[in-house]
């Protein structure tokens, strides 16, 4: 990585309108294809729900709520950037917010994020 990378959030739907275990599965996949096509730019991807699930995983489902959105929003308090995918999602909103309001940089498509 270069001096130059940026640490990007991933921001998009994983729990919104995605009741069964299936279409979460399908949204953090989408949200995996981003990170990695982020990582090909040369920029460090950051998914707040790849830091909370395997947590949830050990501690158990009823803690999902506990650990999610706190994790994910301390990460965006460490993010230079955000890649918003498309999708209604709450918690994605939020994460921008918080990236916004420290300044930092709001993608709105994988064609926004300049190669390093």
């Amino acid at each position: 990585m270069s001096k130059n990378s940026l640490w990007i959030m991933i921001s998009g739907p994983y729990t919104t309108n995605a009741p069964t275990a299936e279409q979460r599965h399908h949204n953090l996949i989408r949200l995996n294809m981003a990170a990695y096509a982020v990582y090909k730019k040369g920029h460090i991807p950051i998914l707040g729900v790849n830091m909370a699930l395997p947590m949830v995983e050990a501690v158990g489902e009823d803690h999902f709520d506990e650990l999610m959105m706190p994790m994910s929003y301390a990460l965006a308090k460490r993010c230079d950037a955000v890649l918003r995918l498309e999708g209604w999602s709450f918690g994605a909103d939020a994460e921008v917010e918080a990236i916004r309001k420290q300044g930092g940089k709001i993608f709105k498509s994988l064609d926004e994020v300049p190669e390093v």
